[in-house]
């Protein structure tokens, strides 16, 4: 466990702009910053950060909360893993009590893996500069290919020594778990059970996830006359899949931010030596075909990219697709190629970075110039491939999901294409439609397969854990969840403040004060009423310990709380734009005490949630009224009109005690 004085420096310390700065593209909105949510897919940003309340919130999926949050969302860590995580990158001292040899078993595989690959990182980083085989072959290839001594150290490149079980038997000497191992990719398993390394006689590329974990390993033969395969790269995982990642992303989602534009190329060499020549904002798809996740990450920091290729026409041929995709995403695409005979590589270290960047913005296209040049040549004169032609570049532009720059595609194919634009404009929307049915045909389909499985009985929804389902009730159709949640963002934001309970006409209580959250429990206590959502009712019985403490910060506490579904709901809560209710936006502070208003609004509160308990009460007495087998039981009969009886009245009474303050009936839309 974490002491609490810990978790409030970190959480005091890490700034929302800085930890979702690192993943997300971000630009100034007023007082608050927007970008494009990492956790769902859209084209307009609704996910905004807040650096003066440290809060971050997407309005899109509804996901929301602390930098900490941010972290356990993005990274898929627990609250304790992201507070480490925190801890480290602000150089905070973390302190946390040794854990027992049991929970050291318990550690998630997942954990495990990540462990094993930055050793694995550790073995082929040294294996490459210390041992005399890495130094004669690896290193040796590496400063032949151009790189510098400072690039090599700067990507982690590595050695697997040219024996097949080097690193399994060093792995499991230092204690890994062979099946652990196993698991990363990094070795596998042979049929009579012995573990060989995956990357024998390889130099070494290692793939970072976009905070800097090692995730996977690419390897590329060195001997010419090996039969392997040139590359081989770590098969997917539990913490890998290929699709989700970019080389190089975690080196260059700086520079991608700063220049606002992504160079996406290939291979790892490639990013390597555009890197090492000064173009830091590239990206390499890994030899992969492009994927929409791959293009995602990308969009989280920009919206422009350029594709820089070489002058083979069937590799390009081959990467047109990614282009489409591209488009879909809504991202804005040029095209460079580089002279014949050169890729980025061979340009980058041919060349200086002003050279390399001077080339780029000469040479870039737009996609209709770039596709049309490249199948012109092709279809010469032939009306039948030029029409195809046509249709191929029209489908493109299709794809496009911006209005106005789709219609200035239209209008740029029409020039250069010769074709009327009202017929592009009408094949253009053909398409569109046809895409459209067939993803609501999709829709349809999906719909009727899940409704089929629930009527056959099946488990429906993939489990969800306790943490998840505590989170999804907060935002229940129970109407007395939804009192309890504003009565719980009401005290985290006033509970320490002090109200002024005035004198009472029934009694002669002479007037008093005391804090909200004082009074909020008082008055649930007197008549024995226990909030119904578990995360609700422990984040206000524990802020009842402190009901008479001024100092008492509860926003702060809560959200620094040790258990991570409390500080999670708590950051949630802080983090929405929520009104209690039009008559607190229109109040007007310079009319009433401060205090007496205050008071107005807790009553206001805790009289409505009451009313909402009442209510609920009513609507199960009139369906006891209606059931036939109590309206044929005269006893039970009358019980049932006796208990609507006294609801009605308590009904009244709540709104009795409100006019007796002079504030009239509840009103209230939480």
């Amino acid at each position: 466990m974490i002491d609490r004085e810990t978790i409030e420096r970190i959480m005091d310390t890490a700034k929302v702009e800085e930890v979702v700065g690192d993943f997300v593209s971000l630009r100034k909105r007023g007082v608050n910053m927007i970008g494009l949510c990492p956790f769902h897919n859209e084209k307009t940003p609704s996910f905004t950060v807040s650096p003066s309340k440290n809060l971050w919130k997407c309005f899109g999926c509804g996901k929301g909360g602390k930098p900490v949050h941010f972290i356990m969302e993005h990274e898929q860590l627990s609250y304790y893993e992201a507070l480490r995580w925190l801890a480290k990158r602000y150089h905070i001292e973390f302190k946390e009590r040794e854990l027992t040899d049991e929970e050291k078993r318990e550690e998630s595989i997942r954990e495990s893996m990540f462990v094993i690959n930055q050793y694995a990182l550790q073995y082929f980083t040294e294996t490459l500069h210390n041992s005399e085989e890495g130094k004669a072959i690896g290193l040796n290839y590496f400063r032949h290919r151009g790189l510098r001594d400072e690039t090599i150290k700067k990507f982690c490149l590595g050695y697997s020594l040219e024996r097949r079980d080097s690193f399994a038997k060093t792995a499991i000497a230092a204690g890994y778990n062979p099946e652990i191992i196993a698991k990363t990719g990094v070795c596998y398993s042979t049929e009579d059970g012995r573990l060989q390394d995956r990357f024998w006689g390889r130099v070494i590329f290692p793939v970072h996830t976009i905070s800097g974990k090692v995730v996977a390993f690419g390897g590329r033969v060195l001997q010419t006359n090996a039969k392997a395969a040139k590359y081989v790269n770590s098969p997917e995982s539990e913490i890998y899949h290929k699709s989700d990642h970019l080389y190089g992303l975690y080196f260059a989602k700086q520079a991608i931010m700063q220049k606002d534009r992504c160079i996406l190329v290939e291979g790892y060499l490639d990013v390597i030596s555009m890197y090492q020549a000064g173009i830091q904002n590239v990206v390499a798809s890994s030899g992969t075909s492009l994927t929409t996740g791959q293009i995602r990450l990308i969009h989280r920091f920009t919206s422009n990219v350029t594709l820089l290729y070489d002058g083979d026409k069937a590799g390009i041929k081959a990467s047109i697709r990614g282009i489409d995709m591209l488009l879909e995403e809504g991202m804005n695409i040029n095209v460079v190629l580089l002279p014949e005979g050169e890729d980025p590589d061979s340009y980058a270290q041919s060349h200086s970075t002003e050279e390399v960047e001077d080339f780029i913005e000469r040479n870039k296209v737009d996609f209709i110039k770039f596709k049309t040049n490249l199948l012109l040549d092709e279809v010469g004169e032939d009306p039948i491939k030029r029409a195809g032609l046509i249709g191929d570049v029209v489908k493109s532009i299709a794809v496009v999901p911006n209005d106005i720059l789709r219609s200035e595609y239209i209008k740029k194919c029409s020039d250069m294409l010769n074709v009327g634009e009202q017929l592009l404009v009408k094949e253009t929307a053909k398409i569109r439609k046809a895409r459209a049915e067939e993803a609501q045909k999709r829709t349809d389909s999906s719909n009727r397969h899940s409704e089929d499985s629930t009527s056959a009985g099946s488990d429906g929804p993939a489990p969800v854990d306790e943490f998840q389902q505590n989170i999804i009730n907060s935002y229940s159709n129970n109407p007395l969840h939804h009192k309890e949640k504003a009565i719980i963002q009401f005290m985290l934001k006033n509970g320490s403040k002090l109200l002024q309970v005035p004198e009472s006409k029934l009694d002669n209580t002479p007037a008093f004060t005391e804090t909200v959250i004082s009074h909020l429990y008082y008055s649930f206590e007197a008549d024995g009423i226990e909030f119904s959502h578990p995360l609700y009712k422990k984040i206000f019985q524990e802020a009842a310990e402190h009901a008479a403490d001024l100092e008492f910060n509860p926003e702060n506490h809560f959200i620094a709380h040790p258990d991570p579904e409390i500080s999670a709901l708590t950051a949630e809560l802080c983090s929405e734009r929520y009104l209690l209710s039009k008559f607190f936006s229109e109040q007007k502070s310079d009319e009433r005490n401060e205090l007496a208003v205050l008071f107005e609004q807790t009553t206001r509160l805790a009289i409505a949630y009451k009313q909402s308990i009442v209510d609920e009460m009513l609507k199960s007495t009139m369906a006891r009224l209606k059931d036939p087998a109590v309206a044929a039981d005269p006893t039970a009969l009358q019980e049932a009109m006796e208990d609507f009886k006294f609801l009605k009245e308590t009904q009244q009474a709540l709104n009795n005690v409100l006019r007796g303050y002079g504030f009239g009936n509840v009103a209230l839309n939480v």
